[in-house]
């Protein structure tokens, strides 16, 4: 994690200075069990214990001066507090009565429309018209704030807030309490955590409003209602709306320009059980931290315990492995794919026809005729320079990553436009300047053009969306992949959505992107990331939450999980841009592409309850205080302890590297699915085949006789000890005698090793 150098405080009294030592923020977990009669709230026996710990400042008239270092009281989170506390301050709290663990406060990172048709929802059918647009769920968003402004607030039509809403909308620097209504009911900000980092930092502004774009666009994505002529510049021009444009919206501002950190964010948390949000979509993480390390992972245990479903982002370090953060077990990590949807520029040779190539330049463009003249690498910049009035052709040779210098090089030498020819597939195409990416074969024929024409010629015309580019939806490079650090025996991440170049609302007073040297403003903008991909989750939970409201979140994950696409709109399987279009495996994409309607009727779950989570940490063998510092409980009963959690996937581990030759290894699942399809059914069990490994399942047909009953099986895996693949995988399907429920689960053998 990235050190930050902290500033030490100093007072004044009576004119003597008092500099007190170097200064971090922590999370302190305390046991409320050992808390004093005399306390009548855990506040102010956080208060006295931190009064105990801090060194008395006295002038001299031997006034007693007291100093407070609490930041935050936590009520659902945690059992404890946030504090500023000196190295000795840490030491003398650890002997305090209550005292369990701690935590140094750390940086979170920020995982930075068509998407409803592509997703099939429809006013007409399915999950939209039977969850009624997710009516009346709120959805809370952990985030850089809100622009209330924004027409995808609007709430034409909605009915009153329900009465079981707690929350507030806060005033602040330019953000009034009258900026919510009923579609975005409440917002807040947290930002004590900041300033105790740097007591001396100004904030820009320090309220729910919106400063980054990031919020209102994630937010929006998730619930945003109607907006018509939607575009970005021209670009996916349309209806805008969210996944549950029917839900409500609750903004939590804990991500700030000045920074971002775990104090804040577990605060907003916090606030969030405290107001009675339903679903919680949070597009950021931390990395590579123990389950009762991360207080974002023991924060959301405190969610699932008050039936909230979670919804988090795997981040943006992909195509590498075990690069994923929130691969915590109770929460849904949600990867970033690809949308059958392009936007272009169409480069026009004459009556040599025309060619199209992806493009995202947001100014106008004379549509007259351009010298074009091929320079092949585009290195030479003062040749480059020399070139004026004419449009520039460049080659990426064999995709050597040199694209980014060729756009740059460009730009600066100030040509009419750019043409880039590169092999590679996943690409940023916005730009300030006018250029046109194209795929190999388009460019070979440009650059014949150019070489058999004496003054070839060439315009182009910008601002084209196409649907239905096939094949899609790709895993994107970007995404973050398995297996967790956190908690390798739980496959993640979980499942994969729309995340790259999503179109949704942006505050009218931040640049959208830039044109030359000027910044340019719209409603709307287009970004990707796996910041994108959460809140298309997060919403769609929100459908399933107002059509089954007394499901557990592990049931909504199931049903999402196992009704996910495997097959992309070529009949293929799905294809990963990072591992160069080779099939994706679970490790990149979860289970599969979301399929909301079919998420609707699941017929089969596998549920977990909060004990299920306990069993699990109990398995991990985590000490009584590691434990209580993630359940808030000294009393947790791991008279079961397991790390075969009731999952809707499977990981084996096959990577005993002093295995003898030829030796082999079974390793066994156990499962309970339950039935909430209507009436009695029977399912039979089928596994795709994996190559060297042997799947069996037991039973492997299982009768149902109503609704909600539930059923056992177990499932093996046997193959070698040391595995010659890094990653094998299938699937286990439970299919129903008409074939209304299929319902699958990925199956991954690997021989990766998680080091610790």
């Amino acid at each position: 994690m990235a050190k930050h150098l902290y500033v030490c405080v100093s007072f004044t009294i009576s004119f003597i200075f008092i500099q007190l030592a170097k200064a971090d923020n922590y999370i302190v977990h305390m046991d409320l069990s050992v808390m004093p009669k005399a306390f009548s709230n855990q506040h102010s026996w956080y208060l006295a214990t931190l009064s105990s710990v801090s060194p008395n400042s006295r002038a001299k008239t031997n006034t007693y001066i007291p100093f407070s270092k609490l930041i935050y009281t936590y009520n659902h989170v945690i059992q404890g507090f946030s504090a500023s506390l000196t190295p000795a301050e840490l030491e003398a709290l650890k002997n305090a009565p209550g005292y369990v663990s701690s935590v140094k406060d750390t940086t979170v990172k920020v995982d930075t429309t068509h998407s409803f048709k592509f997703l099939g929802l429809n006013s007409a059918k399915g999950a939209w018209p039977v969850s009624n647009f997710g009516k009346d769920v709120i959805i809370g968003v952990i985030d850089t704030g809100v622009w209330p402004e924004s027409e995808s607030f609007n709430d034409n039509g909605m009915t009153d807030v329900p009465s079981r809403w707690k929350g507030a909308c806060e005033s602040g620097s330019q953000f009034n309490s009258s900026s919510c209504n009923k579609k975005l009911i409440g917002a807040r900000s947290f930002s004590k955590g900041l300033i105790a980092h740097n007591p001396n930092i100004t904030i820009s502004l320090n309220s729910p409003r919106d400063t980054e774009g990031h919020g209102t666009h994630t937010s929006t994505t998730a619930a945003g209602t109607y907006v018509k002529d939607a575009s970005f510049f021209g670009y996916a021009t349309g209806t805008a709306r969210g996944m549950a444009p029917g839900a409500r919206v609750a903004m939590y501002k804990a991500l700030w320009e000045e920074g971002a950190f775990t104090t804040d964010v577990i605060a907003a948390i916090d606030q969030a059980i405290t107001d009675g949000v339903d679903v919680l979509s949070m597009s950021l993480g931390l990395d590579e931290l123990e389950l009762y390390e991360d207080p974002i992972a023991i924060a959301t245990f405190a969610a699932i315990q008050k039936n909230i479903f979670v919804s988090t982002s795997a981040g943006n370090e992909g195509p590498d492995v075990e690069t994923l953060h929130n691969g915590t077990p109770w929460v849904l990590t949600v990867a970033a794919g690809t949308m059958d949807r392009d936007f272009v520029a169409t480069l026009n040779l004459g009556s040599k026809g025309s060619v199209n190539g992806l493009a995202l330049y947001p100014g106008n463009f004379s549509s007259s005729q351009f010298s074009i003249v091929f320079k092949d690498a585009c290195d030479n910049t003062t040749e480059l320079r020399e070139i004026t009035q004419k449009m520039v052709v460049c080659r990426d040779p064999d995709g050597d990553d040199s694209l980014n210098d060729q756009v740059n090089n460009v730009h600066l030498a100030g040509n009419t436009a750019g043409v880039f020819i590169t092999n590679t597939v996943d690409i940023s195409v916005q730009t300030p300047f006018p250029a046109i990416f194209l795929e190999q074969k388009d460019g070979d024929a440009v650059v014949d053009f150019i070489k058999t024409n004496t003054d070839p010629k060439a315009s182009i015309e910008f601002k084209k969306t196409i649907l239905g580019i096939k094949p899609s939806p790709r895993v994107a490079s970007y995404t973050s992949r398995g297996p967790s650090y956190s908690c390798p025996s739980v496959l993640k991440p979980d499942i994969m959505a729309p995340g790259d170049s999503v179109l949704a609302a942006w505050p009218t007073n931040i640049a959208a992107a830039r044109v030359n040297d000027d910044l340019v403003f719209s409603n709307f903008n287009i970004i990707s990331g796996t910041s994108m991909a959460c809140p298309h989750v997060s919403g769609i939970a929100a459908l399933l939450k107002a059509a089954y409201p007394d499901w557990s979140p592990a049931a909504i994950r199931s049903a999402l999980m196992t009704t996910s696409d495997q097959i992309d709109n070529t009949g293929s399987l799905i294809k990963d841009i990072g591992d160069n279009l080779q099939p994706a495996t679970p490790l990149a994409m979860g289970a599969g592409h979301v399929n909301p309607n079919k998420a609707l009727d699941p017929g089969l779950v596998y549920d977990a309850t909060v004990q299920d989570y306990v069993n699990l940490l109990c398995g991990l063998n985590f000490t009584a205080k590691q434990m209580e510092t993630i359940t808030k409980s000294s009393s947790n009963n791991c008279s079961n302890p397991s790390l075969d959690l009731n999952y809707p996937s499977f990981i084996a581990f096959f990577n005993d590297r002093d295995a003898k030759p030829n030796s082999t290894a079974m390793l066994k699942f156990q499962r309970t699915v339950t039935n909430v399809g209507d009436g009695s059914s029977t399912y039979r069990a089928s596994v795709t085949p994996i190559n060297g490994l042997k799947v069996t399942v037991e039973p492997d047909v299982l009768v149902f006789k109503a609704k909600y009953e539930k059923k056992n099986f177990k499932l093996s895996v046997e193959g070698p000890r040391q595995l010659n693949e890094a990653v094998s995988f299938g699937y286990l399907t439970w299919e129903d005698s008409g074939r209304r429920h299929v319902v699958r689960s990925p199956i991954v053998a690997t021989s990766y090793k998680i080091e610790k």
